[in-house]
């Protein structure tokens, strides 16, 4: 399901939409992301436009970031809208479908910014990350 919301979001945009998932975050779930999105290489985008949804379950937090072509190009609080309804989700045990719904929403917000180009490269994979412990 997640999957399929990546490649049908990245169908709206050129921007590139990744999701992690971890057992645990130890401290910051932002800094947690940040460091996951340098191991998954997402900053070597030619438009520096790829997002990390990051997800720790057995902690329960989360945090949506996105590189440096997006952070120069959309206004501050970019991804409010996203955050709050994957919150509402979770909190009503709704992860699957939140998950998706939130890269849904992802690539439709970006679409204004990083439109889809008819010779898109598909420059990031489409599958979840995954780390335990």
């Amino acid at each position: 399901m997640i999957v399929s919301a990546i490649r049908e979001a990245e169908r709206n945009t050129s921007g590139e939409i990744r999701v992690h998932i971890d057992d645990t975050c130890e401290g910051d779930a932002y800094r947690k992301a940040v460091e996951v999105f340098y191991r998954l290489g997402m900053e070597k985008t030619r438009s520096r436009n790829g997002v990390l949804i990051y997800v720790a379950c057995n902690s329960k937090v989360f945090a949506i970031i996105g590189d440096k072509g997006i952070n120069d190009a959309v206004p501050d609080n970019f991804w409010g809208d996203v955050t709050r309804h994957l919150r509402e989700c979770f909190s009503r045990g709704n992860y699957a479908e939140g998950l998706a719904d939130a890269v849904k929403m992802a690539g439709l917000k970006l679409r204004t910014f990083f439109p889809y180009e008819k010779d898109d490269v598909n420059e990031q994979s489409d599958e979840i990350s995954y780390k335990k412990g």
